[in-house]
């Protein structure tokens, strides 16, 4: 796993977990947390196990909501009962012993902390969530609990990067519609009227433009680094039929 010393205080526990140290085989080989995917399901419950393993928590203790590309937030107290509803791409918490974890395979997975209030949250950043406001709402949610964007640390994990990233014209015209000074984001690729994104700089963007204290991004691109990572595009382009999930993961420690 990586771990990001901006995060690293006293009763805050992070992890950017890689690919690496899971039980699953061939397109999912690693640690594969997805539910949703068509792995072995023994497989992805001991790579949760695993996981949650290396926060001496149980994996009961490992909250992952149901991601739908959305910019909703889920404030929680608990793990989730059986008639709760899990839809949301945003977790936050001001209780130890939960944790936190966010699926990736591309998208941005946000890790945020402020060790003052003792408040912390996970966030799936995908271009939809970031241009819907996942940033600010999971900080307003952090607020809600005590939190001060100003003391709020924030890092983006392993994301797709620019040079991996093409795009067509209709999705920078998006972008352009809701703020012209998003064209800094876009650089014309080699296929005319395509354009490479670069979403990790949108999502900093995002980050900075909401006031947090801290952010900063890890730089390592999925797309890229197929040892280390799992990549919905990569598998895409290769017609593969299904890919693993990785998982981001924070918790508070202590009482």
């Amino acid at each position: 796993m990586i771990v990001a010393e901006e995060l690293d205080h006293p009763g805050i526990r992070h992890a950017f977990f890689t690919r690496q140290g899971g039980v699953s085989n061939g397109l999912y080989a690693g640690l594969n947390i997805g539910l949703g995917s068509d792995d072995v399901r023994e497989h992805v419950l001991e790579n949760r196990s695993r996981a949650a393993d290396h926060f001496s928590l149980p994996v009961s203790r490992l909250i992952t909501p149901h991601q739908i590309h959305s910019a909703d937030v889920l404030t929680v107290t608990a793990p989730f009962g059986r008639d709760d509803s899990r839809h949301g791409d945003a977790l936050v918490t001001d209780r130890p012993g939960l944790l936190l974890g966010i699926a990736t395979a591309d998208c941005g997975p946000v890790l945020f902390a402020d060790p003052k209030a003792r408040v912390i949250g996970a966030a799936h950043s995908g271009w939809k969530g970031a241009i819907g406001g996942i940033v600010e709402n999971t900080l307003t949610a952090m607020e809600a609990l005590g939190a001060h964007r100003s003391d709020v640390t924030a890092v983006l994990g392993p994301t797709i990067s620019k040079k991996a990233y093409e795009v067509g014209p209709e999705f920078r015209a998006r972008f352009l519609t809701d703020n012209l000074i998003f064209e800094r984001f876009f650089s014309p690729s080699d296929k005319a009227g395509h354009f490479m994104f670069d979403l990790p700089g949108f999502i900093l963007h995002q980050l900075q433009e909401a006031g947090v204290g801290a952010a900063r991004a890890l730089g390592r691109c999925t797309y890229a680094e197929e040892t280390q990572f799992f990549s919905y595009r990569r598998t895409t382009h290769r017609g593969e039929p299904d890919y693993g999930r990785l998982l981001s993961a924070i918790t508070l420690t202590g009482s």
